[in-house]
């Protein structure tokens, strides 16, 4: 397959003498981009790692999606709500219901601790 692209000064100046090891620069490329996390993955990462930190019941308790994470979830809830979603936004939608529910029983968890450390007091 033949492509045309259109490059700045700059890149044209950097890939002249490469042109033989552009098919190999573009697929290199390809796999860094597909090895980055989805955008919406981010979220999901910030959740996990607050997780993984052991944190106090309390501190469960009182977890909140970030701005980010918000924004992103309310976006794909309008779509939702509209029956306008891609395959991808629907995949999307169902790991944000997942992480949710992950959530949700940590908050319950954290909860019954609490209640427990009460009840020995």
């Amino acid at each position: 397959m033949q492509i045309t692209l259109d490059l700045s000064e700059d890149l044209a100046r950097r890939v002249s003498g490469l042109e033989e090891k552009l098919p190999l620069a573009l697929a290199l490329g390809l796999d860094e981009l597909a090895s980055r996390p989805q955008e919406g993955f981010k979220g999901f990462v910030e959740i996990l790692e607050f997780l993984a930190n052991l944190p106090s019941p309390e501190e469960v308790l009182a977890l909140r999606p970030s701005e980010t994470l918000q924004a992103q979830i309310d976006q794909l809830a309008e779509k939702y709500r509209a029956e306008a979603l891609t395959a991808n936004e629907t995949l999307l939608w169902k790991q944000y219901e997942y992480l949710e529910h992950v959530v949700r029983m940590a908050k319950a968890r954290a909860y019954l601790k609490l209640q427990e450390q009460a009840d020995a007091a």
